[in-house]
C-alpha cells in the first residue's frame, strides 16, 4: 500500500526581539527540512511571516510529523500559548477548504517544480467565521469547484492562511472537471465580501504574505 500523504497548517508568535536570531533558525531549519526530505518523511515545507507571526504549511509521507520535528530550530523564538493540554508554540489551523485529497505519494508528486509557493491570509469578522466555514466546508463536500490542487485553507481565531502553487494544477476533490459546483451559488448567495475585515488600501479580501522557507 502506497504511503499516505498528511498535510498540516499550524501558527505560532515570535517573541519581541526574535529578529536577531531569525536568519540563524531559519538556515538551521532548511537543513532540517532538507534531511528529512533526503530519508522520505517530508515532500514539502513552507513557512510565511506577516508582522509578528508565523504560518507554516508541510505535507509529511507515511507518518504523522509534529511541528516541532519540521521547524524544531524555532521554538526558542517563540511565544507560548495557553491551551487545554498545557503551553505550546505551534497552535494548530484547522483545515476548512481545499480542492483536492491526496491519494498517495505517486499522485501527491509534483510534476515539476513550481514556480511559486504562495502564502496569504485574510481576515474574518468574529461574526462571520461560522458561516464562512460553513459554506466552505459545503464546496469541499460536494466536490466539484476546482482551483488549484496544491491549495488549501486553514483557520486560527479569525484568521485564514492560504497555501497554494503556481503555475496552478486544476483539479477538484471528486477528480471529476465536467461538473459544475451548485455549493459555490449558495456561498456566492450570503455576499461573501461582507465576511471579511480588510485593512485600509488593501485590495482583495487576502493579501500575501513572504516566505521565509518554501521547500519541496
Amino acid at each position: 500500500m502506497e504511503d499516505k500523504v498528511y498535510r498540516y497548517h499550524y501558527r505560532a508568535a515570535l517573541k519581541e526581539g526574535a529578529d536577531g536570531r531569525l536568519d540563524e533558525k531559519i538556515r538551521e531549519i532548511e537543513k532540517n527540512i532538507a534531511a528529512l526530505m533526503e530519508e522520505g518523511r517530508v515532500m514539502t515545507a513552507c513557512l510565511y511571516r506577516y508582522k509578528d507571526m508565523l504560518f507554516a504549511y508541510y505535507e509529511s509521507i507515511g507518518e504523522e510529523l509534529a511541528p516541532q520535528q519540521v521547524y524544531g530550530p524555532m521554538g526558542e523564538l517563540l511565544e507560548l500559548w495557553p491551551g487545554e493540554d498545557g503551553s505550546r508554540d505551534w497552535v494548530y489551523m484547522y483545515h476548512v477548504y481545499y480542492h483536492a485529497i491526496p491519494e498517495g505519494v505517486k499522485d501527491w508528486k509534483r510534476k515539476a517544480e513550481p514556480a511559486m509557493r504562495r502564502g496569504r491570509i485574510a481576515y474574518l469578522k468574529p461574526d462571520k467565521i461560522f458561516q464562512y466555514v460553513y459554506h466552505h466546508v459545503a464546496i469541499t463536500t460536494e466536490g466539484y469547484l476546482h482551483g488549484d490542487k496544491y491549495q488549501s485553507i486553514a483557520l486560527h481565531e479569525n484568521i485564514l492562511f492560504s497555501y497554494f502553487e503556481e503555475p496552478r494544477t486544476e483539479i477538484n476533490v471528486k477528480r471529476d472537471l465536467t461538473k459544475q459546483s451548485t455549493a459555490i451559488e449558495a456561498w456566492s448567495a450570503v455576499d461573501p465580501e461582507s465576511h471579511f475585515m480588510r485593512k485600509e488600501g488593501q485590495q482583495g479580501n487576502f493579501f500575501f504574505i513572504p516566505a521565509l522557507i518554501a521547500m519541496g
